[in-house]
């Protein structure tokens, strides 16, 4: 015989009768589930009351954001040498503008070169806004030149 929809019964003890408190000592009627005295028992507290501690809404600072950071800090776009020899193996002139085009940095941001690698003997006239002292003397070992901007 084919199953039909009006065969189909929940299963059994899924389905309870809805338990209503409070209305007379035949069934969670005195205390209505809410126990014996306390506040629990006479009002409702609000989801951020923590028992008396400290609640965690006030524990956090109150204005939003970490202000730590000194407010005049210059954020560089770093290089390093192994990148900049990558990208003009030929060498030449290198400044902010070569490199964005490259890729390697983003426009209108100060640039710092940094010491990691090797230049590979790839000799570079580099123009940037910051050195590392590591990175001024690979390029000058590799016969280029170095100037601040």
């Amino acid at each position: 015989m084919a199953i039909k929809v009006h065969h189909l019964r929940p299963a059994p003890g899924a389905k309870t009768p809805k338990t209503r408190v409070g209305r007379g000592e035949g069934s969670k009627g005195k205390t209505a589930g809410r126990g014996t005295k306390g506040t629990g028992a006479r009002k409702n507290t609000s989801a951020a009351f923590e028992g008396g501690q400290m609640p965690l809404h006030m524990r956090l600072p109150k204005m939003k954001g970490l202000k730590n950071k000194p407010r005049n800090k210059v954020v560089f776009q770093v290089v390093n040498l192994d990148r900049l020899a990558e990208l003009f193996p030929n060498g030449g002139e290198v400044g902010p503008d070569e490199l964005v085009e490259a890729g390697a940095v983003r426009k209108n941001q100060p640039v710092k070169v940094l010491g990691s690698g090797e230049l590979g003997g790839v000799s570079l006239t580099v123009k940037a806004h910051a050195f590392s002292e590591s990175a001024k003397e690979k390029i000058a070992a590799a016969g280029g030149s170095v100037s601040e901007l």
